[in-house]
Formats: C-alpha cells, structure tokens, sequence
C-alpha cells in the first residue's frame, strides 16, 4: 500500500523559504505523478504543483509559480517542494499526492495523500 508522509512544515517569515519533503513508500514510483496541494482555513483546496517521478514537465498553479519548485530524490523515494519568497497567503496545510494518472492529481483526485504538514507564514 502506497504512503506517503510529509515533513517539513513550520512558521517562516514572509519573503523566507521553506522545504516540504514527502517520503513515499510501498510501491514503484517511476510511473507515477506526484503533486502537492493546499488548504488554508475557510477555503477550498488548493493545486499547488505536480511533477512525474521518473522525470519530465513540472506544472504549477498560477500563485507559486516562479516561487515554488518541485523535485524528486531518486535515491531517498523523496519529493521535495521548495517554497521561496513566502507570502502569508502561502499559510495553509500542504498535502502531498500521488496518482497513475496525471489527470486525476491535476483534478484533485489522486488515489493517495498524505496527512499534511501545517505551513504558516508570518507578515
């Protein structure tokens, strides 16, 4: 069964970064699509980013782009979203996803998350 746990979250300063890690487990990822969502509080969720894991187009939602970057770790089965210039909008939990199908982690429906890590930047 497939896991995925983040880590990483935690209180930054506005213009600060910050480095989410999602550590993936009990499958084979080289097909899979890995993405990262958000949900702050009294809003919907959020797209944030998505990446294949064996390699190719990164995709970001219009409000990180040039901001956030996403990456994958071959050798520690890790994906990683870079946050830099953190806005206190970026203040959310981050959830990490994974799917077969990129349009189902586009659409919010990928069939594996995370528990989220809380982010909260500070203005």
């Amino acid at each position: 069964q497939v896991q995925l746990v983040e880590s990483g979250g935690g209180l930054v300063q506005a213009g600060g970064s910050l480095r989410l890690s999602c550590a993936a487990s009990g499958g084979t990822f080289n097909n899979y699509y890995m993405g990262w969502f958000r949900q702050a509080p009294g809003k919907e969720r959020e797209f944030v980013g998505c990446i294949r894991w064996s390699g190719g187009n990164t995709y970001y939602a219009n409000s990180v782009k040039g901001r956030f970057t996403i990456s994958i770790d071959n050798a520690k089965n890790t994906m990683h979203l870079q946050m830099n210039s953190a806005k206190a909008e970026d203040t959310a939990v981050y959830y990490c996803v994974a799917d077969l199908s990129h349009y189902r982690v586009v659409a919010g429906t990928p069939n594996y998350w995370g528990q989220g890590t809380q982010v909260t930047v500070s203005s």
